[in-house]
C-alpha cells in the first residue's frame, strides 16, 4: 500500500503553504480538502501583503495553482471521517470510501462559525455584518457601526471597533457582562449601550439599516461587527487520535503545531478559531519546514 510522507486535512490557506513547503521539499503529499471555507460569505480578504482585496476564493484557487506545480503533491475533493494511529502510521478515511496512510497528519481544516439565532443575520453576513475588524474596519471607519453579542471579552472589543469609529452603538441582546465601571467608560465616550433583547436585523439586499430591539426601538446602524461568531471545531479528528484540550476549549498544541501525539500537527483555525489569513499561511509554512526537518533526521538514522 501506497505511504505518503504527510497527509494535510484542509486545503485553506494553512493547508496549501504546507503542502507547498513540503511539495518543494520533495515530500510526497495527499490534500484532503471538502472544499466548504469558513470565509465562504466574505466578499474580500484583507491584510495578506501583495494580496489585499482578494476574494477568498480567488485566493485558494491560487493557492492551488501554485501547488499543482508539484508532482508529490496531489490534492483530492473529498471530506476526511476519520483518522487512527496504528505502528507509527496515520490511517485516513473519507466520504467518499477511500483510505490513505501517511507518517505524519496535519490537521488545517479551519473552524465552523455558529451565528446567533438573531432574524436577518444571515442575509447580511459577509456584506455589512462581520466577525473581524481587521479584515473590514477600514472599508467602514466612520460609518455608523454596531457591536452584537456579549462576552467577557467584549469591553476589550469595544475598545478596539472605536478605533474606526466613535459612531458607535453596542448591542448586548440581554444582560451585558459589563461592569460598572465598564459602562461608565462607554458613556463618557458616547457609546450607547443596548441589553435589550435583539428583535430581528433589517436590511435591503444584505445591507444592514435598523437593528429592532424588542421594546420596539429601532436604531439606525450601517455595519455590525460580532464579539464571538461561536466558533467551533470543524472535525472531531483530534478528539478521536486524543488530543487534549486547554482551559478555553482550544486543542493543546506545542511548537510549530505540534501535538504530544508523534507526528501529528494542528494548524491554522483548527488550532486558534482565528488565525487571520496571513497568520494560517504563515503557521502552514512553519509545520511543513518542521516536518520536512523530522524527515531528514528519519533519513539519516
Amino acid at each position: 500500500m501506497n505511504v505518503w510522507d504527510v497527509a494535510i486535512i484542509g486545503g485553506g490557506p494553512a493547508g496549501l503553504s504546507a503542502a507547498l513547503v513540503l511539495g518543494r521539499a520533495l515530500r510526497s503529499v495527499i490534500l484532503i480538502d471538502e472544499d466548504k471555507p469558513r470565509h465562504a460569505a466574505a466578499h474580500s480578504s484583507h491584510g495578506y501583503l501583495t494580496r489585499d482585496g482578494i476574494s477568498p476564493s480567488a485566493f485558494r484557487e491560487l493557492g492551488r495553482e501554485d501547488v499543482r506545480a508539484y508532482e508529490l503533491v496531489r490534492m483530492e475533493h473529498d471530506t476526511a471521517t476519520g483518522a487512527k494511529k496504528e505502528d507509527d502510521h496515520f490511517h485516513i478515511a473519507t466520504a467518499s470510501g477511500k483510505s490513505y496512510i501517511s507518517k505524519y497528519l496535519v490537521i488545517a481544516t479551519g473552524a465552523r462559525d455558529q451565528l446567533p439565532p438573531i432574524p436577518g443575520i444571515q442575509e447580511s453576513y459577509g456584506i455589512s455584518v462581520f466577525p473581524c475588524p481587521y479584515c473590514d474596519g477600514w472599508e467602514h471607519r466612520g460609518e455608523p457601526l454596531a457591536i452584537i453579542g456579549s462576552s467577557q471579552s467584549l469591553f476589550g472589543y469595544v475598545q478596539l471597533i472605536f478605533n474606526w469609529s466613535r459612531d458607535l452603538s453596542v448591542f448586548t441582546d440581554g444582560a451585558s457582562m459589563l461592569t460598572l465601571e465598564q459602562k461608565q467608560a462607554l458613556q463618557a465616550r458616547g457609546i450607547a449601550l443596548y441589553e435589550q433583547p435583539i428583535k430581528s436585523l433589517r436590511s435591503s439586499g444584505g445591507q444592514l439599516e435598523k437593528i429592532m430591539l424588542e421594546d420596539g426601538q429601532e436604531i439606525a446602524r450601517r455595519i455590525a461587527f460580532l464579539s464571538d461568531t461561536g466558533a467551533r471545531d470543524a472535525t472531531t479528528i483530534p478528539d478521536e487520535l486524543g488530543v487534549g484540550r486547554e482551559q478555553d476549549g482550544q486543542y493543546e498544541t506545542m511548537e510549530h503545531g505540534s501535538t504530544h501525539i508523534e507526528g501529528l500537527y494542528l494548524i491554522g483555525d483548527a488550532k486558534h478559531y482565528f488565525t487571520g489569513l496571513i497568520g494560517s499561511a504563515s503557521e502552514g509554512y512553519e509545520a511543513g519546514v518542521a516536518i520536512n526537518r523530522r524527515l531528514v533526521e528519519e533519513d539519516w538514522v
